[in-house]
């Protein structure tokens, strides 16, 4: 699964900086992406996510919140 981050995280990923997101992306056995695409990936959309966001919204690619994706990498988290 390929994943977009975008934005400032919140919640339990409000410490990390976007590099250690990405890492955490990967480790979980994904793969980071700087770009949207159309393919079934999310974009983790933080607080100030402008123009990935929009970007998502008009291919109609799912987001998930910081938290959400939190949850799915619960077991990755220090």
């Amino acid at each position: 699964m390929t994943v977009v981050v975008t934005g400032a995280m919140t919640g339990s990923l409000e410490k990390l900086s976007r590099n250690e997101v990405n890492e955490l992306v990967e480790r979980a056995g994904g793969r980071s992406s700087s770009s949207v695409s159309r393919r079934p990936s999310p974009v983790v959309a933080g607080e100030g996510a402008g123009s990935k966001r929009a970007e998502a919204g008009q291919l109609g690619v799912r987001l998930a919140t910081p938290d959400e994706f939190a949850a799915l990498v619960a077991g990755l988290l220090g």
